[in-house]
């Protein structure tokens, strides 16, 4: 989908920016949005020529230029100028990303109510069920999820957790042009290192626990720790962290915030506290805070989820008792914990985008604790190409460590082959666990394998 604003003149917008630059060409004519994807621009656009991690914008603005592009940021004058362009020249334009976009979209972060949610595992669950429990009180809400971006039904597909910048501004202007007051958004540690979400207002931050991922990035876990504190450094006074006190590292992730600091967890101390008293693969009969409530949600992780859900409505004033009824409704995010049941062949099927060890992990004792030895448990699963090579091992040794049979199969290879990648995983698997793994590269052909029931396969759980 196409966001377009009015047509601004480009002089009002370079007058609203701070810093110094050269300008060639015409400073009056129009500009409709502003993207740094030489691939989106229309007629009448900006393109922003950042330096990126693979590639440097500079060597896509003549196709910028040939989609459309009437303005072009830029570090150095490019050959070969269009009289039909103007060329706007600064240094370094990364860090002035935030700059640019609240020039030309303003700062709507101001004026609405904006929630994030960081965290390795939990983020896409808790970010839906917030926005779906307020869909279901009539409260219109925008949310930025994995795969979608939604502005009450209007829904339009993403592939990024967090998408860049500028398409971040333009969402939540559109938002408040509708006169949304609030909205929620996943927020990624490869979007605040890239600074996706520079120069935002957070009303509240939630974090929902730190594992093991994206070392291909960051290199170390420090590093991915420390990124992701950085959400909560940067917020304001008047803000709110809500942290996830059952994960070591909770307290960490706020420890250097100035906002008003709030708690959830299962086990310890915490402002908002769960028990989990009975489930099943039907959902959980849990008591929050004396209140008996039930979900169709299954796994405490889920009950984590839901906590956190209830921290970040309640300290935005919404009644405990709605937000609890709505709650007790609304489904989990597609592709989390999801159930697929065949009542003939007595198979549960359960697909879930678990992609690091301890997701996976916390997916399979779940199934565990359910299914009581009453049934087999089949896991497929595989790994992602040209993503971090360090948890392949670690997820297949997850999986043939609580699973009747494993089936390795691909997930994405992007440019790798996927043999190598299974080659990865197989490492992981112990001696004498290899027995019960199968490796099948054909993911079609490894979800037909499993589920093949040479005795009674009560569980199929999928995690990609």
């Amino acid at each position: 989908m196409e966001i377009n604003f009015e047509m601004r003149k480009l002089n009002e917008i370079l007058k609203a920016l701070p810093w110094t630059f050269e300008v060639h060409g015409v400073q009056d004519n129009g500009v409709q949005n502003v993207h740094l994807d030489s691939r989106s621009v229309q007629t009448g656009d900006a393109f922003v020529a950042v330096r990126g991690s693979i590639s440097h914008g500079h060597n896509f603005i003549a196709s910028a230029i040939e989609n459309g592009a009437t303005v072009i940021f830029c570090e150095k004058i490019p050959k070969g100028l269009s009289t039909k362009v103007t060329y706007i020249v600064t240094t370094d334009l990364v860090s002035k990303l935030a700059q640019i976009a609240q020039a030309f979209y303003g700062n709507p972060s101001k004026f609405i109510n904006l929630v994030g949610v960081t965290g390795t595992n939990g983020k896409t669950t808790v970010a839906t069920m917030f926005f779906n429990m307020l869909r279901a009180m009539g409260v219109s809400c925008g949310l930025m999820s994995t795969v979608k971006i939604c502005l009450n039904e209007l829904t339009i597909n993403t592939s990024l957790t967090t998408p860049d910048i500028f398409s971040v501004y333009q969402y939540l202007k559109m938002m408040v042009d509708q006169d949304f007051n609030h909205a929620i958004m996943e927020v990624s540690s490869h979007a605040i290192d890239q600074g996706r979400v520079a120069g935002l207002e957070f009303a509240v931050a939630a974090f929902t626990n730190i594992s093991h991922d994206h070392l291909d990035y960051h290199k170390t876990f420090r590093s991915y720790l420390e990124t992701k504190q950085r959400l909560f450094t940067d917020l304001s006074p008047k803000a709110v962290a809500i942290t996830n006190v059952d994960d070591r590292n909770g307290e960490v992730m706020t420890q250097l915030s100035k906002a008003k600091i709030k708690t959830y967890g299962l086990r310890n101390v915490a402002d908002y506290k769960a028990k989990l008293l009975e489930f099943d693969f039907s959902g959980m009969h849990i008591q929050i805070a004396s209140h008996d409530f039930y979900t169709h949600l299954v796994g405490k992780f889920n009950v984590s989820n839901l906590l956190a859900v209830v921290a970040i409505a309640d300290q935005l004033g919404f009644e405990r008792m709605e937000v609890l009824t709505k709650l007790s409704q609304v489904k989990t995010a597609p592709g989390r914990f999801e159930l697929v049941r065949n009542p003939q062949k007595d198979i549960t099927s359960i697909v879930d985008y678990a992609h690091t060890p301890d997701a996976l992990e916390n997916v399979l004792k779940t199934i565990d604790q359910v299914n009581k030895h009453r049934g087999k448990v089949i896991t497929v699963i595989g790994c992602g190409g040209d993503r971090d090579r360090t948890k392949r091992p670690l997820m297949a040794k997850v999986a043939s460590r609580y699973s009747n049979q494993v089936i390795l199969t691909s997930d994405n290879p992007r440019s790798e082959n996927p043999e190598a990648i299974l080659d990865d995983m197989e490492e992981g698997v112990e001696i004498d666990a290899k027995r019960k793994v199968l490796r099948i590269a054909d993911r079609k052909s490894a979800i037909e394998n499993s589920s093949y029931d040479g005795t009674k396969a009560r569980c199929n759980t999928s995690g990609w």
